[in-house]
């Protein structure tokens, strides 16, 4: 499964900083996946789909936990 963080990233109009803090990742892991130089693994691209297709949902559990 192909995905290009960044431009699920773009897509909700934030930042590295907003996104790593807004769904949990280390923002060094998430650079590195932008840039290519690391693909997440594939529990982690299940969660950036769901990220993709249903932000505030996601947002709603990270607030929760």
């Amino acid at each position: 499964m192909n995905i290009d963080v960044r431009k699920i990233r773009q897509s909700l109009n934030l930042t590295q900083i907003q996104f790593a803090e807004r769904f949990g990742f280390n923002l060094s892991t998430l650079r590195c996946w932008e840039q290519n130089n690391r693909i997440p693994s594939k529990a982690t691209r299940v969660l950036l789909r769901v990220i993709e297709r249903a932000p505030k949902i996601v947002e709603e559990i990270m607030r929760s936990e």
